[in-house]
């Protein structure tokens, strides 16, 4: 590796280094106002276990490449472990750790009975044929397979991957163990047993939570002007699915580009548009602007859903928005969180905003189990009724402690993964 490379990785290190400290930062914050047993302090915040593997693959011309991947498992307490797998060129083990441990306060803040993980494999899914990811997914798969399986450790998709990846690890791991085994991956494709509704699962569910807020504050969906960072996934579903029921999509970008229009953005259009260009610059329907402006720009509602510690302290005085509904993992840096809570800005926390895409898991994973399949109305019907009763008790949590909603949704998430560890104990 040449000096020049070394210095390119250098910042991405950092940012991901930044983001495990900040995943202790907001447990720390929370632990040191509860009354628990200090004992279980380094049990809660340490990974149970973290998996670095070597994936060589031969490229379509030819040559062998090496790629490393990861499988970090945080806290098995309540149940499987549960997380997504990425494909980024950013993935790195600290990232991965950062993820699982937020993963498994998000579990538990639904009541699911499952502790966090998260895995990845540090590429760009962009410059590899279908056949190059089909090879390396199922590299990867067969290297993790020591400690995942239906009762061990279930992936999903994540950034950078989708339904035909999961099915790849499905396929794979079913060809290894001998037999079809649908519970050892979620987010399938539905004709290899995934579940309807779990596309659009995230984003159904930061739509979940935002109406469901603002109807403690006498409003509607139908009142608010909402921008969107990010065009995966989660932005595209949340945007879709808030301009549906009414709201006024301003904003939306993705990686390389972003657009503006304050009478609202025909979001099926941009989407359409973006699925066949790969980018958003030259949508005729909106104004151009700058990535930083959109996190700036005038709306009521900013839903941050790219990558984590996008909105730091350097651009957190300038947010307009009211709220900020967290649809990535991690968004908010520590600092910048403290910033928008002075300037009275309501953060909707990722742990909660963002669940619905392991909670429609969750479904699939029982589904599979029983070989037993639900219609869309049953998920969405069941999505709702989870997402709407979490942020009911953190809604309660934080009037009764007088304290944000990162603060109640942690502190109901960290009670009950403690509970689970002083109730089993340790082994031996």
């Amino acid at each position: 590796m040449t000096l020049a490379q070394t210095d390119r990785l250098a910042p991405t290190h950092f940012r991901h280094s930044a983001f495990w400290q900040n995943a202790h930062l907001y447990f720390d914050r929370v632990f040191q106002t509860m009354s628990l047993d200090q004992t279980w302090r380094s049990v809660l915040t340490t990974p149970k276990r973290v998996l670095s593997v070597s994936c060589p693959i031969r490229r379509d011309d030819g040559t062998i490449q090496v790629f490393t991947g990861y499988r970090a498992q945080h806290n098995g307490a309540r149940g499987p472990f549960k997380g997504g797998i990425r494909y980024d060129v950013s993935v790195t083990q600290d990232e991965c750790m950062a993820l699982a441990m937020l993963q498994t306060w998000k579990n538990a803040l639904v009541d699911l009975p499952f502790g966090g993980a998260k895995g990845g494999i540090v590429c760009d899914p962009k410059k590899l044929s279908m056949t190059e990811k089909e090879r390396l997914t199922r590299r990867y798969t067969s290297e993790i397979m020591p400690i995942i399986g239906p009762n061990m450790d279930i992936p999903a998709p994540d950034l950078g991957t989708d339904s035909q990846i999961m099915a790849w690890v499905l396929d794979t791991y079913s060809m290894m163990v001998g037999h079809q085994e649908l519970g050892v991956v979620t987010g399938k494709p539905v004709a290899c047993g995934g579940s309807v509704g779990r596309e659009d699962a995230t984003g159904r569910g930061v739509m979940n939570i935002l109406r469901k807020f603002l109807a403690t504050q006498n409003k509607q969906l139908s009142d608010v002007r909402v921008a969107v960072q990010g065009f995966g996934n989660v932005g595209y579903h949340s945007a879709r699915l808030l301009d549906d029921r009414g709201a006024t999509v301003v904003a939306i970008s993705e990686r390389a580009s972003a657009i503006y229009d304050e009478s609202g953005i025909d979001v099926e259009a941009a989407g359409a548009f973006y699925k066949e260009n790969g980018t958003l610059k030259g949508f005729a329907g909106a104004d151009e602007i700058a990535n930083d402006e959109l996190l700036a720009c005038d709306c009521d509602v900013l839903i941050p859903a790219a990558m984590e510690n996008t909105i730091d302290e350097s651009i957190a005085p300038h947010i307009k928005a009211h709220t900020v509904v967290e649809g990535a993992n991690g968004p908010t840096t520590p600092k910048a969180d403290e910033i928008l809570r002075d300037n009275g800005v309501t953060v909707l926390p990722d742990i909660l905003a963002n669940a619905g895409g392991v909670t429609v898991s969750y479904f699939e994973w029982v589904q599979g189990l029983d070989n037993y399949f639900w219609n869309a109305k049953r998920v969405q019907d069941e999505l709702q009724r989870v997402m709407e009763s979490a942020f009911d008790q953190v809604n309660a949590k934080a009037d009764e402690s007088d304290c944000d909603y990162r603060t109640a949704a942690y502190t109901i998430a960290i009670s009950r993964v403690a509970e689970a560890c002083r109730l089993k104990g340790l082994f031996p």
